[in-house]
């Protein structure tokens, strides 16, 4: 059973979204949350494994949830550090904590692209269809990336910066050579199979290049390798 928090300052749209998503037997709504406040106090009792989250709210907006949530994992991996994660599901898994959908409307490109780079998985419109919906809920919940890189890119290439300070490329002093190709690859959206051909690799040597490169930068998915391959100036827009 997948467990759902529900984050909204509107009543009404919490009951829908309850509506639609408890239609599906494998999914459990085990809170609603107002605020930015209650999020973050509910997230601590009922442990869900997937957070619905407005980015509008009184009292402590999405952002500012999710700030705190990294927060939250910084300390938990700093206190139990764990062993490296080949896979790309058990690296995200590794960083802990629910996985974060935010629900938005058009016309809130910065704030997105700030949500994807303080963690979130992906967003979701909210008049998207009901299938969508719960297909978006047991896509995070498997440990996978709800928007393609792809349309990862097309989000960043709309509000990214492109001056990139010094300091942000020794980010990924990390990595091997091979790795830094990697990471440019996924930046430019391209599926695993897709980098595979691109550098003579199978698919599956190609996907444990991506999780070593997930582990090592600390990221959940591949949404936000995405996002440090721009902010490091790997792949830049429009390039």
């Amino acid at each position: 059973m997948i467990r759902v928090l529900l984050v909204d300052d509107q009543p009404l749209v919490r009951t829908g979204v309850r509506a639609l998503l408890e239609r599906d037997g494998g999914i459990e709504v085990v809170a609603e949350s107002g605020n930015g406040r209650e999020a973050l106090a509910d997230i601590g009792r009922y442990r869900p494994d997937v957070v619905l989250l407005d980015l509008q709210m009184p009292a402590l907006d999405g952002l500012a949830v999710l700030r705190e949530l990294g927060r939250r994992q910084v300390d938990r991996s700093t206190r139990a550090p764990g062993p490296e994660r080949a896979g790309e599901a058990g690296a995200a898994a590794a960083s802990g904590g629910p996985r974060v959908v935010v629900l938005t409307t058009f016309g809130e490109d910065d704030n997105v692209f700030t949500a994807l780079r303080l963690g979130a998985s992906g967003f979701l419109l909210k008049d998207a269809e009901p299938g969508e919906l719960r297909a978006a809920v047991r896509t995070v919940a498997a440990g996978e990336a709800l928007l393609s890189p792809a349309v990862t890119r097309r989000v960043i290439e709309r509000v990214a910066d492109t001056s990139v300070p010094p300091e942000a490329a020794r980010r990924l002093d990390v990595l091997t050579a091979r790795e830094r190709d990697v990471l440019a690859l996924v930046g430019r959206g391209l599926s695993n199979q897709e980098i595979g051909a691109e550098l003579h690799l199978s698919p599956a040597t190609a996907r444990t290049h991506v999780g070593r490169v997930l582990s090592k930068l600390g990221a959940r998915d591949r949404v936000g390798l995405v996002v440090i391959a721009y902010e490091t100036g790997l792949v830049s827009p429009g390039g």
